[in-house]
Order: C-alpha cells, then sequence, then structure tokens
C-alpha cells in the first residue's frame, strides 16, 4: 500500500469519457473557519465568474475543508494550476492573509456515473454525520454551481 505524505499530481484524460474530478482542498492547520455566508458568496462566485477553465458541479463547504467536482471544458488548463488560480483569487477576495487554503489538495478522477453518484451521496452527509445539522438537506453551505450531466 502506498503511504503518501503529499498528494499524487495531475489529472489523466482519457479519450472519449468526460473528466470530472472530486477534489478536497482543506484550510491551511485545518482551521474551521470556511463555513460562513460570506465565505460561501465569494467561493461559488469566483468558481461561477472567474475560474471556468474547469467547471464546478456539485460542492459542499465544510468549516476546515471544501468538497466539490470539477469537470474538464475545452479550454482546460492542467488541473493543479486551476485549483492554485482559484485559491489566489479566494484568498485576495475575502481578504484575510490569516485565512488560508493548505497548499496542497487531494484530487480522484471520476471513472463512472456511478462512482460519482456514490462520492456525492457520501460526502453530501459530511455535516450531519460531524453533528452540524440533524439531515444533510438542511446544511446551507452546499449546492452546485453549474448542473452538469455525466
Amino acid at each position: 500500500m502506498l503511504n503518501r505524505k503529499r498528494p499524487a499530481c495531475g489529472v489523466k484524460h482519457v479519450d472519449g469519457q468526460p473528466t470530472v474530478v472530486f477534489d478536497t482542498v482543506c484550510t491551511k492547520g485545518k482551521r474551521p473557519w470556511l463555513a460562513t455566508e460570506q465565505m460561501h458568496e465569494i467561493l461559488v462566485g469566483i468558481w461561477r465568474d472567474q475560474a471556468t477553465a474547469w467547471l464546478v458541479g456539485r460542492y459542499i463547504i465544510m468549516p476546515d475543508h471544501v468538497h466539490y467536482f470539477a469537470w474538464a471544458t475545452e479550454r482546460t488548463i492542467p488541473f493543479d494550476n486551476w485549483v492554485k488560480f482559484w485559491k489566489s483569487k479566494f484568498t485576495w477576495a475575502h481578504g484575510q492573509q490569516d485565512k488560508r487554503m493548505q497548499r496542497n489538495d487531494w484530487d480522484r478522477r471520476m471513472r463512472t456515473e456511478s462512482q460519482y453518484e456514490e462520492k456525492w451521496e457520501y460526502i453530501r452527509h459530511n455535516a450531519s454525520r460531524a453533528g452540524l445539522v440533524e439531515h444533510a438537506d438542511q446544511w446551507p453551505f452546499q449546492g452546485t454551481v453549474f448542473n452538469l450531466d455525466w
């Protein structure tokens, strides 16, 4: 079994298949500052209006991390570059230098629609498993930026 200290880099594109990536980005030091209306609005705005080389579909923002699915577009840049781009835009937009994201992220390409749906069903229950809400649908910091069909 591989025991990595850092995430593997790069997303493999396969001809004839959509390139869909599940990604997790944590706050620096796993500090719980991310799940607020202000941060939610800023982050979704950046994904919707500025960071469109990859399109964010479903996402959930937890206090100390964010999970999301990103879809390759025709003008896709390398995934790692795109993540760095939106993280820097996000840090600049919220203006609080003590609130940063970790440098690395954990990404995994979704190979099938069923794998994608299973992963979404698991992560959308994060807030209820953490005791932040009773039911997953009550968590206000989740949604869909772009409706993307497999």
